[in-house]
């Protein structure tokens, strides 16, 4: 399955190195298995969305390991991708950015015709590219504007296509500057969250490990901060990180993250024997 990355301190401008290439189970480390493309989104000073994507392997993409070492900002999206649907194309790699805000998707929705046919022209245009979780966060956009609200939006779109479209899985990290939403649904894949502490500026902290240490560098703010980190696998082993429950939201604003769970489970429930062999070969 492609495998997800998230943070956030809400706040403070940090880099992301640790967990993007010097973790005992790094993105970097991980996108040995998932080798279909990779990018790295992140908010700039002017807390715009930025993101640099590219069709290859994360260990073998010279500008992921230069922005992980040098960007710093306060909200990072990442991924690594094992193709299911779409070809291995720059413009099929995640994160998209739609309505300044960043959205990477783990697992499989059915009946695109279906889902289509619920967009707009104008929701359209905001897609490049040809994959499922595209198509997706077009919808989730358009509810979002809908309702005028984020979380309300993203519940809305996620609840009818659970109701009406077969669904493998939905794990989805979604964010805006400084805020960041995580959601795994249903049951079939993993997704972890963990709140590291962050030390004083200029600060290397090391991160226990049996394996290895690494380093989160902090920049640009005065006091300790804490980081929400969400990722499909736990990258280190720290015993701090807790798995989602199946169908639970996480919302996190600025330091403050609450639970919620408005998910039934899916209508049309999808099993790996129900996926065609490229299909299925992604999502293990």
């Amino acid at each position: 399955m492609c495998r997800l990355f998230g943070m956030t301190t809400g706040r403070a401008r940090v880099r992301a190195t640790f967990w993007l290439l010097d973790a005992p189970l790094s993105l970097s480390l991980q996108s040995r298995r998932m080798p279909d493309g990779t990018g790295l989104g992140w908010f700039s000073l002017g807390e715009e969305p930025v993101r640099d994507r590219a069709p290859i392997a994360a260990f073998k993409d010279a500008d992921f390991n230069a922005e992980a070492r040098n960007v710093v900002s306060h909200t990072y999206v990442s991924h690594v991708r094992f193709a299911s649907t779409g070809a291995v194309d720059v413009h099929n790699s995640h994160p998209f950015v739609m309505d300044d805000r960043l959205f990477a998707h783990n697992g499989v929705v059915r009946d695109l015709d279906v889902l289509d046919s619920w967009l707009t022209d104008v929701d359209r245009a905001l897609m490049q590219g040809e994959t499922d979780s595209e198509m997706v966060f077009a919808y989730i956009t358009a509810e979002i504007r809908r309702h005028g609200d984020t979380t309300a939006g993203l519940i809305a779109a996620v609840r009818r296509i659970a109701a009406e479209l077969p669904v493998f899985a939905l794990n989805v990290l979604l964010a805006e500057s400084g805020r960041l939403w995580a959601l795994r649904y249903p049951e079939t894949h993993e997704l972890w969250v963990h709140w590291p502490r962050l030390g004083e500026p200029g600060d290397t902290r090391h991160l226990d490990s049996d394996r290895e240490p690494g380093h989160v560098r902090v920049a640009s703010h005065r006091e300790p901060c804490f980081a929400h980190v969400v990722a499909s696998e736990r990258m280190d082993d720290d015993p701090g990180w807790r798995l989602l429950a199946p169908g639970e939201l996480l919302v996190v604003d600025g330091e403050n993250a609450a639970s919620q769970f408005p998910f039934d489970p899916p209508a049309r429930p999808l099993t790996l024997a129900d996926l065609s062999p490229a299909e299925s070969t992604s999502q293990t």
